[in-house]
């Protein structure tokens, strides 16, 4: 055989690797829209058809085996993180919501801004939540419930365009803030300091953020509260004054959510919301909303880990730097990895840990400085993830929203600026000196 068929067979062997992926978004993406309806074909459905036609991928091992592989991917100790915090997230925000804490809340922020500025306001709110705290999951758990209850009262919104500031915002910090994860990972990787890190990748992030900021205050120009002025609850605003202070203190997220659920049964009982069994119950119905978002998550990640096996992820990394030219092709080429890994794992920080080593490899050999090579794994990460409807922050805030994490994509201006920002950024060679 020769090195022609070789490769051949390769390529065929990579795609083949990839193709659950592939069975996944034509199941879901081309049936959604054939019938103009994403809540047409159920997202755990899609993700089903995809695992069940991986698994068959398998070959050469017993049913049990390749369950077992399956089965290796949805328990990595990272997701199964994720999972208590969804589990203790649903339980905060459906018990918050039972007391009237989220309308509390709402009535708060009609009262301390004027409506014109409330959509400018929750962005900014978000990015500096998600700055101090690190996480773009606490800061959509945090303010989707409130904007939400906003966006009810704006008649000229749609609920998906409100939920969409938020998790905008919140992407702002997860890429930027010291004790973010991808921060974390893309400069550990690279081998440089995260204030280095930075200060380099604030001047390109930080004028995305004030470009989106002003689209929101021109747009907010029009917006016009229906009802009366509100009066404030305050005793109801408390369990989100306690989650909001303790995560900007640095508390760990489960944590966060733990102090914010008892707050609201020794609240919502002193004031009569609830009794103590109601309060239960309000929990547990929270906890079965996130069901699906549990069932999705675990589903890909077992996907993942089929992929993995198979090879997918190897090839694809081979694929995009075997003809790298120049720095700005490298860059490119860093840049490609990331997004693509993202997609398949639905982790910007997994997809920074899958090609982390690869991107300094490519960093040395075309004297990339890792500032950069940093700065540009960080925030193609998040521009991927919030591009996708499978990830961990759409599928929570579209759980919060009750909306299809589909709807609010179209709405998500800043990951796409900052994206445009950041390829913009590497075409141009910016900034030519770094501090």
């Amino acid at each position: 055989m020769n090195d022609s068929n070789l490769s051949d067979n390769s390529f065929l062997k990579g795609w083949l690797a990839l193709s659950p992926l592939l069975v996944f978004l034509a199941f879901y993406l081309v049936f959604s829209l054939l019938t103009n309806d994403f809540y047409s074909v159920p997202i755990t459905v899609a993700f089903m058809v995809a695992s069940a036609y991986s698994l068959c991928l398998l070959r050469g091992m017993s049913l049990d085996e390749r369950i077992k592989v399956y089965s290796k991917g949805a328990a990595h100790s990272r997701l199964l993180m994720m999972v208590w915090i969804f589990i203790l997230a649903g339980a905060f925000a459906h018990s918050a919501r039972q007391m009237g804490a989220i309308q509390a809340t709402v009535d708060l922020c009609l009262w301390a801004l004027p409506s014109q500025l409330l959509l400018a306001g929750l962005f900014l709110a978000a990015c500096f939540i998600s700055l101090s705290v690190g996480t773009s999951v606490g800061t959509i758990v945090a303010l989707v419930p409130i904007a939400t209850g906003i966006a009810g009262e704006i008649p000229q919104l749609s609920v998906p365009f409100v939920v969409a500031v938020v998790v905008g915002g919140a992407y702002f910090g997860d890429n930027l803030s010291f004790i973010s994860d991808t921060t974390i990972v893309a400069t550990q990787t690279q081998g440089c300091r995260m204030s280095d890190k930075f200060r380099l990748n604030a001047r390109i992030v930080v004028p995305a953020a004030l470009v989106v900021l002003v689209f929101y205050v021109l747009v907010g120009r029009d917006v016009q509260i229906v009802r009366a002025a509100p009066s404030v609850d305050w005793l109801l605003v408390v369990p989100y004054l306690i989650v909001l202070l303790t995560a900007l203190l640095g508390m760990n997220v489960m944590m966060v959510l733990t102090l914010g659920i008892f707050s609201t049964g020794i609240i919502g009982m002193a004031r009569g919301s609830y009794r103590f069994y109601e309060w239960l119950t309000a929990m547990g119905e929270g906890i079965l909303g996130m069901g699906e978002l549990i069932i999705v998550t675990l589903m890909a990640a077992g996907l993942v880990g089929v992929i993995r096996r198979l090879g997918g992820i190897d090839f694809i990394l081979h694929a995009l730097t075997r003809r790298i030219s120049g720095k700005r092709g490298a860059e490119l080429s860093i840049a490609g990895l990331v997004v693509f890994t993202n997609f398949c794992t639905a982790n910007n920080t997994i997809a920074i840990l899958t090609v982390g080593d690869l991107a300094k490899d490519i960093s040395q050999r075309f004297g990339i400085d890792p500032r950069r090579s940093a700065s540009i794994l960080d925030t193609f990460s998040c521009f991927a993830q919030g591009i996708i409807p499978y990830g961990a922050q759409m599928l929570m805030a579209g759980s919060l929203a009750m909306v299809n994490p589909i709807e609010i994509i179209p709405y998500l201006y800043y990951p796409f600026v900052m994206g445009l920002f950041m390829l913009g950024a590497i075409l141009l060679r910016y900034p030519r000196k770094y501090m």
